[in-house]
């Protein structure tokens, strides 16, 4: 990616070609799979670039993410907790799509790929439930069946979206190894996908994984930067807000987000699960068939993440965010789950708005900011909401 300076610190020039080589974002990214996997990511890669050439594959992504999804989804002030907190926070409300998260903005761009491809069957991995229900919807949009890999742990921390995705026609595998969460459950995946590839393809639900995914994913996601740069144009004076604001696990949301405002003043901020910080507590390594940061020991042995939101709890983070947190164009903070709770409390009880724990520690690290003075005040904060938190109520309800 070309470079820039602005303000005394590097600006990444917005730009939809693929990373440097093989997949590269700096030193991170590539593709360190099993040699029977390599043709068949060649094959995605391939497929990709060629849809994302064609402007009627284009223009039906956008027509389906209107008429189904419901975009674009709004931006909204949040007045009351604004006052609160002496700043203009804006909410970008990827919780009022189609099932409810960002999830579905790139599985239905993948599975309109695989569809393309000739696949009848579509495989992917789940933590929140989130990806999974919008892998299932999609699954039933288009005819096509689809298997979801979920660890147990999460599978009895998310009942109501493991019966969303039942009841949308869905097979869900239980994964009973290691810590039993979205680590494992994506290693299973990428591990069936390797007996399947003739009629199966694999649909990664975060901007993760071997090339070309961490690029397809952030291009797939990048609609909701686009959006929220264009509402943020209209709605305020400066044109861009002063912080841009979303929660990182694997990263998705907010390599879409940031891919709309990297080309901005604006500061970038992604915000980790303290339990799952790879970027703040990680060092480089191998995971899911990318380089990046990772979460292991001094062994390189990958360690387990903790997140009270199961859609954070994973030990990697995508390698675009990595590369980002390297050129300093972005900082990564992390906050706690006693954070992320009030956090999730405040803005229901502000704003009506029940939020997703995965977006509750965006909020969470916006309210401590504003407080201590990171934020200062007066200051313009987009947010991407990311969810909603109806599949966390059982956890909220458990732990409040």
């Amino acid at each position: 990616m070309d470079q820039l300076l602005h303000a005394g610190r590097p600006v990444v020039a917005a730009d939809s070609r693929p990373p440097v080589g093989l997949g590269r974002f700096g030193e991170y990214g590539g593709r360190f799979v099993p040699e029977s996997l390599v043709p068949a990511c060649e094959e995605v890669e391939r497929a990709f670039a060629e849809a994302w050439a064609d402007p009627l594959f284009r223009a039906e992504l956008h027509q389906v993410l209107s008429i189904y999804v419901g975009r674009p989804t709004p931006l909204t002030p949040v007045a009351r907790l604004s006052a609160e907190l002496g700043i203009n926070l804006l909410l970008k409300r990827e919780d009022l799509t189609h099932t409810g998260s960002h999830k579905i903005n790139n599985v239905l761009g993948q599975a309109l790929l695989a569809r393309r491809m000739g696949r009848r069957r579509l495989i992917a991995e789940t933590g929140a439930g989130q990806h999974g229900v919008a892998t299932a919807t999609a699954g039933a949009l288009l005819g096509m069946a689809t298997t979801v890999f979920m660890g147990e742990r999460d599978i009895e921390r998310q009942q109501l979206n493991v019966f969303r995705m039942k009841m949308l026609g869905a097979e869900v595998v239980p994964v009973t190894s290691g810590s039993r969460t979205l680590k494992d459950a994506c290693s299973e995946a990428m591990r069936h996908w390797v007996t399947a590839v003739e009629d199966s393809y694999y649909c990664l639900g975060s901007a993760m994984g071997p090339h070309p995914y961490p690029w397809m994913v952030r291009e797939f996601q990048r609609v909701i930067g686009d959006e929220a740069r264009t509402q943020c144009a209209a709605t305020l004076r400066t044109g861009t807000p002063d912080f841009v604001v979303a929660c990182v696990g694997g990263g998705s949301n907010a390599a879409g987000t940031f891919a709309g405002f990297v080309d901005t003043p604006a500061r970038l901020v992604g915000v980790e699960a303290a339990g799952g910080a790879a970027i703040s507590a990680g060092s480089t390594g191998v995971l899911h068939g990318f380089r990046s940061k990772v979460l292991q020991d001094a062994h390189g042995q990958i360690t387990e993440a903790h997140s009270i939101a199961p859609g954070l709890d994973y030990p990697g983070v995508g390698p675009e965010h990595a590369y980002l947190a390297d050129l300093g164009r972005a900082s990564y903070v992390t906050v706690d789950d006693a954070e992320v709770l009030a956090a999730t409390h405040r803005l229901a009880r502000t704003e009506g708005i029940l939020c997703a724990l995965e977006s509750a520690h965006a909020v969470a690290w916006v309210i401590r900011a504003a407080g201590d003075g990171t934020i200062p005040p007066a200051a313009t904060v987009m947010l991407t909401l990311s969810g909603r938190g109806d599949k966390d109520m059982s956890t909220l309800m458990e732990l409040s």
